[in-house]
């Protein structure tokens, strides 16, 4: 499974979509962290599934990508412990 999710150029509808049927995915395959690719835009997408991290219940942390890892245009998510 790849440990990266790329969701630029998709409404905050479907990324939220693909983003629950990945984490859960990631989560099922024993991936301890994942980079979300939302691109830099105009910060809608980051803001949105970054709100949707807050409350996922497979979601034991997330930060901003560091410059190396994509900058603003990623989020660096680290799975719950099986």
């Amino acid at each position: 499974m790849n440990s990266e999710l790329h969701l630029r150029r998709l409404t905050v509808d479907e990324a939220l979509i693909r983003l629950d049927r990945y984490l859960n995915d990631a989560f099922i395959a024993g991936l301890p962290a994942v980079r979300l690719i939302h691109g830099k835009g105009t910060g809608t997408l980051r803001q949105a599934v970054r709100e949707e991290l807050k409350t996922h219940p497979l979601v034991k942390s997330f930060r901003p990508a560091e410059l190396e890892e994509g900058g603003n245009g990623a989020t660096i998510v680290e799975l719950a412990n099986h």
